[in-house]
This record gives structure tokens, sequence and C-alpha cells, in this order.
């Protein structure tokens, strides 16, 4: 049996060993809407196809245009095995119900390091924002000094990023880049962030300016995203 929650994916579950991230690209947000419903519809009128997939959670994006999927899986030999037997129909049913759907990406990845959120912090996140940071070719041995001074910077400086919840840094399986899957209070107080002078990236500080200009990195790509859906196993 499958539910449906609208509870948020808790990112650092330790049975977490394949964590997927794809985008689709839908065209509208009334197509975001119908996308969203055609996969709950088709999803909760099957049996739960394998206990290797621990959970499946769908956002629609900001742009209006796109949704991201986020699926948690035990390991990679259970995502191809679910491709084999399990993926087609799902797919054709969707696409059934809303034709044109573009898969755009799907990216593997494992999770490296969080900033979690604090102990007895109950807030629901209003606004997920995704980031790629991609590195040059030949420095993916650099993604995981790179987050730890990303860490060490939220750290030191806990009052320019308040509204924010937790972020969770994951390494791609091809070496390319970094994904901050980052939980924010609102969207309010990540624009609050943003247009603050003097705080959160923009602090110039010995560690933010690091982070800015570390070898390697060859830019950042950043969506906003809202939790529409999640299917968990009863």
């Amino acid at each position: 049996m499958i539910r449906r929650t609208d509870t948020h994916p808790d990112l650092t579950r330790p049975d977490v060993g394949a964590p997927f991230f794809s985008t689709w690209r839908v065209g509208t947000p009334e197509r975001q809407r119908q996308t969203v419903e055609a996969v709950a519809h088709t999803w909760t009128r099957r049996p739960w196809p394998t206990a290797d997939l621990l959970a499946y959670h769908v956002y629609t994006g900001h742009d209006g245009t796109t949704l991201l999927h986020h699926s948690q899986w035990t390991g990679e030999p259970a995502y191809e095995s679910f491709v084999k037997t399990h993926r087609q129909e799902r797919v054709d049913e969707i696409d059934t119900v809303v034709p044109g759907i573009e898969r755009v990406a799907l990216d593997r990845y494992r999770r490296y390091r969080s900033r979690e959120r604090a102990a007895g912090d109950m807030r629901v996140p209003g606004l997920i924002v995704a980031v790629r940071i991609d590195f040059e070719p030949g420095a993916a041995d650099r993604r995981r000094d790179w987050a730890d001074l990303v860490l060490r910077a939220l750290a030191e400086d806990p009052v320019g990023h308040r509204g924010l919840v937790s972020a969770h840094f994951h390494l791609a399986g091809d070496g390319s880049h970094v994904l901050n899957y980052a939980e924010w209070e609102s969207a309010e107080a990540y624009d609050r962030v943003l247009a603050a002078p003097g705080e959160g990236v923009g602090t110039p500080t010995e560690l933010w300016d690091r982070v800015r200009t570390y070898p390697g990195v060859k830019g950042f790509t950043g969506s906003r995203y809202e939790h529409a859906l999640g299917l968990v196993p009863e």
C-alpha cells in the first residue's frame, strides 16, 4: 500500500544509499498541477514497487514550468531493477494524462554533509532552494573541501542566515557538481537574506571570499521549489 503525505523528506536518514533528483519540464502552472495529480493517481493505485524505495517526493518550481523529483533508494541496483520492471508503465500512464512532458535529467548522488535543523526546530519549510555548483573537469576531488568551507561559513554567521532550516550537500556521481538542497522557512525569509547587504554569501569575510572564489568552481545555478507531493509505503 502507498500513503500520500505532506511531510517533507528526511534528507539525513541513514538507510538512503542512493538519493536521486530529476527535473521535468511541463510548460505551465496548470500542467504542473495536472502532472502532480497524475503522478499521485498513477502511483497510489499500484502497490509500492519495492522496499528498497524509501520515499518519492515531487516539487513544483516557482518558474511555473518545472517539477523536481526526489527519490530515496537503498542503493542504485534497486533503482535499476525498478526501471526494468515498473517504471515504464508509470511513465506511460502519466504521459497519457499530460502529454509532452520533457524529462530533462536524472542525477545520481551521495549525500556528503548537512547543516541539520536545530534540535527542537519544528518549522515546516515553505521553500526549497536547489543550488547546483558546477566544477571544472578534473576538480571533482575539491568538492568536499568546498562544501566544508560553506558549512564553516554558515556556522560562523547564523544571524546572516536567519530563516534557513537546513542545508544538505550532495556529490554527483559523475564528479561534475555539488547539489545543495536547502530548506527555508519561507520565500520571504530567503529574499530577506539575499537583499540584506553584508549578510549571507555577500558578507565580506575570509571564509565567504574563499567560497566565492574557490578554485575549480565554474558557476552556480539556483532554483526555487515548493513541496507538492510525498509518497511513502504504508
